[in-house]
């Protein structure tokens, strides 16, 4: 994820840390809540968990399970890319079906996960969006069969 003021490492006292974490318990939780147990008032808070999001820090947003909204197949995409992998990568990103795109170093230049309705979609997508971009020279598809894990609760 690119931040918005930079690709910065950014450090967070124990207090920013600790409203991390209560947001990660429940994304719903009310600041006055969250300033009770980490000792600052409401106000505070919200002033801190707004300089987290202004700085890409923090993100609030609901995450739904895409199988449970009539959309069953997932699947991430390894794909390799002759020349600059911008373009693809940004070409990509753009695309309705896609959740997540990240440009990596070994055997892939860029991972994309995509979410589709079904495998007529998933192929659909595939032939006419994703091995037909410039400068996409293979892909390799790995279908999600069953989640075992799915959780974005990341320790600050």
């Amino acid at each position: 994820m690119s931040a918005r003021g930079g690709d910065r490492p950014v450090t967070l006292d124990p207090i920013a840390r600790a409203i991390v974490e209560q947001l990660q318990e429940d994304g719903r939780r009310s600041y006055a809540d969250i300033g009770k147990r980490v000792g600052l008032s409401e106000a505070a808070v919200r002033q801190r968990v707004q300089k987290l999001t202004d700085t890409g820090v923090l993100q609030i947003v609901a995450v739904p399970d895409p199988s449970r909204l009539g959309f069953p197949r997932q699947a991430m995409i390894g794909i390799r890319v002759s020349g600059d992998v911008r373009e693809p990568a940004d070409r990509l990103a753009a695309l309705a079906e896609v959740d997540y795109v990240v440009v990596t170093a070994g055997t892939f230049d860029l991972l994309v996960e995509v979410v589709c309705e079904d495998d007529d979609a998933l192929v659909e997508l595939l032939n006419t969006q994703v091995r037909t971009l410039p400068g996409v020279v293979s892909t390799d598809t790995f279908v999600y069969l069953k989640h075992r894990k799915r959780f974005h609760d990341w320790s600050a």
